[in-house]
């Protein structure tokens, strides 16, 4: 495995000419709030204020790293409360709030957690899923600033056993050295006009499907599971980590094309160099300063304590497990204890039954950002159709696109599905912009089972096609319940 100092000095080496993924982490957080809301336009529709409120926190986590590191740690996160009806895009705000900020996030539901004691998820499992993300974030990273030179050497080793003896073999003939590809100077090849040509030709594609024998590292399985009340997910996940470092790495011989093994060699390459302390290190400060923690359906844990039955168990003591986490508290994991004092906690609910008021008073008050979602109307449905990078109709022209089909949306049949999808929302469960899958999904489903028959062919949806397909189950209020 490769020293700290190696790794560093071909990092060094790898971000010549090319911006690191360090580098474009340090632009996108000093984006100002009006910029981050502009990148959020691209995705989502409406809700200003809360795409100012979100804009501000990431904003102020920038804030946070200028000031004087006496002071730095006594500035808490600002966390938020988003209220508002399903499907106006509270998940998908904190998603792309943390693409942004290059975070590490994740996504919960505050159902899914039970009181300590009872059968349940552990609400410290959150933490522990966090740091998992954010190791695997930051070892892709590390693992790009290396990948030119890596590719490059899988070529070499793939030319090695297309033409056998065309240049020395590495030290030691266990596969690539780490020593070599990570030093300053190239590995000398020796001058073999054969073997030029031959990579002229690979790289042409000439022999991508042509069968060599490579040697891989065969991954030890350890089966087992640990049964016992919550909070033993950790201890299974380091006794299997355990049993697996016990076992010796072993070797296997595999016969693949080398358009297959070109990314087997390449994948294997780059998870030998990265350095696992270096990244563990990294990925927990990471974790501990950006970390986004996103709790949906927190409007599912309020819940009053009875003078005669006590707190419910899967309401207020939820509440009471979680404090401590948004408080700020120490979680132990597999890779080191992680502090949440920094971690940016987001919880939101649709509060149809319950009010936030109905939070814990010490739970209302680690959310002091309150924001209120519009619900969505027809034009709003519409913006979604057409307006973002993602939209559902771009999703579908790529899709049939593989078939060879052009599909084309009218903007008369683009406006009847958006009036259409608010009055089954306003009739039925208003479920938000989520309607618009169902009914697209219901438009389309003669054409996607038979494009394969059109290829070559374009389709536009028109007006009448929508009405043709929806307005009978639209008028008939029961059937729209089961189909829409």
């Amino acid at each position: 495995m490769a020293s700290k100092g190696e790794f560093s000095s071909m990092k060094k080496e790898s971000e010549e000419g090319t911006e690191s993924p360090n580098a474009k982490e340090c632009a996108l957080r000093e984006l100002t709030p009006p910029e981050i809301v502009d990148q959020l336009d691209q995705y989502i529709v409406a809700q200003k204020e809360a795409k100012k409120a979100v804009a501000v926190a990431l904003r102020n986590r920038w804030r946070r790293m200028q000031v004087d590191d006496g002071f730095r740690d006594e500035i808490t996160p600002k966390n938020i409360l988003m209220i508002g009806p399903t499907g106006v895009g509270k998940t998908e705000l904190s998603r792309r709030l943390s693409k942004l900020a290059r975070a590490p996030f994740v996504k919960v539901e505050a159902s899914k957690f039970t009181e300590v004691g009872y059968v349940g998820r552990d609400v410290e499992s959150i933490i522990r899923d966090l740091v998992e993300v954010s190791v695997a974030l930051v070892k892709d990273e590390q693992q790009q600033l290396i990948r030119e030179r890596a590719e490059r050497e899988v070529e070499e080793e793939i030319l090695d056993l297309l033409l056998p003896g065309s240049r020395e073999a590495p030290a030691g003939g266990d596969g690539v050295a780490a020593e070599d590809l990570l030093s300053h100077e190239e590995r000398p090849v020796e001058e073999n006009p054969t073997r030029e040509r031959l990579r002229k030709l690979l790289g042409e594609g000439k022999f991508e499907e042509r069968e060599i024998e490579i040697e891989l590292s065969k991954p030890v399985a350890t089966q087992m599971q640990v049964m016992g009340p919550q909070g033993l997910a950790e201890i299974e996940g380091q006794i299997k980590d355990l049993f697996t470092n016990m076992v010796p790495p072993q070797k296997e011989k595999r016969r693949m094309k080398v358009k297959d093994a070109r990314g087997v060699l390449t994948e294997q390459l780059l998870e030998s160099l990265v350095d696992i302390e270096q990244v563990t290190e990294l990925a927990l400060d990471r974790a501990q300063q950006n970390g986004i923690v996103f709790l949906d359906e927190i409007d599912k844990v309020c819940g009053k304590e009875s003078s005669s039955k006590g707190p419910d168990v899967s309401r207020e003591g939820v509440q009471r497990d979680l404090l401590p986490l948004v408080e700020g508290s120490t979680v132990a994991t597999k890779y080191g204890s992680v502090s949440t004092e920094h971690i940016l906690f987001i919880a939101s609910g649709a509060f149809h039954i319950s009010k936030p008021s109905d939070l814990m008073p010490e739970f209302q008050g680690r959310f002091p950002i309150r924001v209120e979602l519009e619900s969505l109307s027809a034009e709003h449905f519409y913006r979604i159709l057409t307006e973002p990078r993602n939209s559902l109709t771009r999703q579908y022209q790529e899709l049939l696109a593989a078939e060879g089909v052009e599909l084309a949306f009218e903007d008369d049949a683009l406006r009847e599905i958006a009036r259409l999808t608010e009055e089954v929302n306003r009739t039925a469960e208003n479920i938000g912009a989520r309607r618009l899958h169902t009914i697209l999904e219901k438009v389309l489903e003669e054409l996607s089972f038979s494009a394969h028959e059109k290829k070559g062919t374009r389709v536009s949806i028109s007006i009448e096609d929508v009405k043709e397909r929806l307005s009978e189950i639209v008028q008939n209020s029961d059937l729209s319940r089961y189909i829409l």
